[in-house]
């Protein structure tokens, strides 16, 4: 595997953090902290510059928040300083390090996505009777920060890039309840530090990176022709009961080495005639749904946007943005009567900007 040097000047250059900066402000332009980093554009810029030269960078304190999209999940949003920094290391790395990506990894990589997961997901179905479906328990919550930094040294040799991403995974653990696995003494799981933020745009990186190496060991290893993965659930398509049992213990013997654990309940054999849930939707061969949970959960969501914009919290761009989002995601589904819900959306969002 090709290791990447020389990165850290990339990182820091005045070009590479003002375009850091375009990227992090975009649909934030009038929140207080984008603000303030605006009005002294140049001059934070520098101060960004200094501190990753100087090596003086510590990252802020993040504010934490729950969202529900269907189940409840901390969210933890670094500060906009922060963010920026964020910005401007992927800017330079993550399109190195995707290209160790397989083709059928879909989170967060430019041109892929939740939708083409979905589209690749009916196909493999039109050609196999059964389908492991595998969920990580608290994944983001779970990664281990040394098994991370090792994943990255493998990827990258620039020492100082190095120390910038060990900056910010160390800027925030889950201690959590203690889990063991093979070769633990006592005392391993007090000692590992572990989790990463939701809600921050490396952390979608090191979500990728960290089981990037268990794709190539399900594809080159196990052999598995029909294996989709997004961030921490993926499945695995067979004619084959029997080989796919098989194969859910060579997953769980994995995992185990990177401190992970599946959901003993969500993680099983279905025969894809049943129908089976996969990233918000419910999928047959014939036709497609959204999870009801998922749709009960945007209701909930239009209807405290509504209130927001009552009250002056919340502009008609962010509303609509929100509702064409939607309306991409049902598209995707057999749902005639939640698209006409929808369009009365629309239609009620321009009725308010007359």
């Amino acid at each position: 595997m090709k290791r990447y040097g020389q990165l850290y000047e990339k990182i820091i250059s005045f070009q590479n953090i003002l375009l850091a900066s375009r990227k992090a402000r975009k649909g934030k332009r009038f929140i207080r902290g984008t603000a303030l980093f605006e009005v002294e554009l140049e001059k934070n810029i520098f101060k960004i510059i200094q501190d990753l030269e100087l090596k003086t960078y510590t990252p802020g304190e993040f504010r934490d928040f729950y969202i529900y999209d269907p189940k409840m999940r901390l969210i933890s949003a670094a500060p906009y300083y922060d963010r920026v920094i964020h910005h401007a290391v992927m800017n330079i790395v993550e399109p190195l390090v995707s290209k160790s990506y397989i083709d059928d990894s879909y989170a967060c990589i430019t041109g892929r996505g939740t939708h083409k997961a979905v589209e690749r997901y009916k196909k493999f179905q039109t050609s196999n009777q059964f389908v492991l479906k595998c969920d990580i328990q608290k994944y983001f919550q779970s990664i281990d920060h040394d098994i991370l930094m090792e994943k990255l040294n493998h990827q990258i040799k620039c020492k100082d890039t190095l120390w910038l991403f060990k900056t910010i995974i160390q800027s925030r653990d889950y201690p959590g309840p203690l889990e063991y696995f093979d070769n633990d003494t006592l005392f391993t799981p007090v000692q590992c530090k572990k989790g990463i933020p939701i809600g921050n745009l490396t952390s979608q990186f090191f979500s990728n990176l960290y089981l990037n190496d268990f794709d190539h060991f399900m594809k080159e290893k196990i052999k598995v022709q029909h294996y989709i993965r997004y961030c921490d659930d993926f499945v695995v398509f067979s004619n084959d009961k029997a080989r796919l049992a098989d194969i859910k213990k060579s997953i769980i013997g994995y995992l185990d080495g990177l401190r992970l654990k599946v959901h003993k309940h969500k993680t099983r054999v279905f025969r894809v005639t049943d129908g089976v849930d996969f990233l918000g939707y419910r999928i047959w061969p014939d036709h497609t749904k959204i999870r009801k949970s998922v749709v009960k959960a945007y209701r909930k969501r239009l209807k405290r946007m509504g209130k927001a914009y009552e009250k002056g919290k919340l502009g008609l761009d962010r509303i609509t943005a929100s509702i064409q989002s939607w309306m991409g995601h049902v598209q995707h589904a057999n749902s005639y009567g939640l698209k006409k819900e929808i369009l009365s959306g629309i239609r009620l969002i321009k009725h308010l900007e007359a």
